[in-house]
């Protein structure tokens, strides 16, 4: 087997690499903390992963050369937002060919690049992956069955990293649509959102339904205007994570918009990737036409310039027309 390289020592980048050292290789994780580098090491991390404890053989560590050398595989676990800096600081140290499995879900804020094209940009020397699904950290930290999706525009490299990836408790298909994979991982966490508001202000289960079933075709619309493909949408990285996302406060973007929705201070809550997701995929939908109320909604309610009423109110007023259209 051979070495693999997480960068970012939060809950998911940690998993992932616990996840590749069940597959059988050599890990190293890179983490801005030394203390959270330590403990890894040690066979935990308190601060992400609480009351989680695990096998040790993660070499963690603060330095990127240390992490990065001699890596066959790079996993980039950091925020989506932080992608960028990260990899332009890594890029010294990135062993060129070496394939990069992109693991965040979101958009580039100041860009509205995909997170491949952010990769492209800023480790052109190394071929570009996705990995995204049905997932959370614990789950996948303590070894329960997760399934996801690997992403590449090259057939075998996909199906290659999904093989070397896989262990019996963590399954990963192949597929070669990364923009559909893409757009689904970053547009479910807009939703969540939404799905948490609703439920925290007592709107009910109905209204969450309605909302997340009609927030999938804003999903699909602006999958097609990228030129994802249906069924993809439709898989694990689309309909199956909206699903699991959607429904329980495990998801840190549910649980942001349960706490909006209920009125709660939001301040120093942990990183929920649909706040900054928001914004930019209402001026994507925006600009290319793309009828997206429920993300344009979730959008200004985010950022203080609509209340839930008033985003209640405007959607439920909105002309009748035939469901599919």
């Amino acid at each position: 087997m051979s070495k693999v390289a997480v960068l970012g020592g939060g809950s998911w980048g940690t998993a992932l690499a616990l996840t590749a050292l069940r597959a059988g290789h050599d890990v190293a994780l890179w983490a801005r903390d030394a203390a959270a580098a330590q403990a890894i090491s040690a066979g935990g991390n308190p601060r992400y992963l609480p009351d989680i404890g695990f096998e040790a053989g993660i070499v963690a560590t603060t330095e990127l050369g240390e992490a990065l050398a001699g890596a066959k595989i790079l996993l980039a676990s950091v925020p989506a937002q932080a992608l960028r800096s990260v990899l332009e600081s890594a890029s010294p140290h990135l062993p060129a060919g070496a394939p990069l499995v992109l693991c965040a879900k979101g958009i580039e804020r100041d860009t509205g690049k995909l997170l491949s094209g952010v990769a492209a940009e800023a480790a052109p020397r190394n071929p570009c992956a996705t990995l995204s699904g049905p997932s959370f950290a614990t789950d996948v930290a303590r070894g329960m069955p997760t399934a996801v999706s690997i992403a590449a525009r090259q057939d075998e490299l996909a199906a290659e990293l999904a093989a070397q990836l896989s262990t019996p408790a963590f399954r990963c298909y192949s597929t070669t649509d990364q923009i559909g994979v893409e757009i689904g991982g970053a547009l479910k966490n807009v939703l969540a959102i939404a799905a948490g508001a609703t439920i925290g202000a007592g709107l009910g289960a109905s209204a969450q339904a309605a909302l997340v079933t009609r927030g999938f075709v804003e999903l699909r619309r602006i999958g097609a205007a990228f030129g994802a493909r249906p069924e993809t949408l439709m898989g694990l990285s689309g309909l199956g994570d909206l699903m699991l996302t959607c429904s329980t406060a495990q998801s840190r973007n549910f649980a942001y918009g349960l706490a909006l929705g209920r009125g709660e201070d939001l301040s120093g809550r942990p990183l929920a990737e649909g706040v900054a997701t928001a914004g930019i995929a209402a001026r994507i939908a925006e600009e290319k036409s793309i009828e997206a109320p429920i993300i344009a909604a979730t959008a200004m309610i985010v950022g203080g310039r609509m209340s839930i009423a008033e985003a209640v109110e405007s959607l439920m007023s909105r002309p009748l027309k035939a469901e599919t259209d």
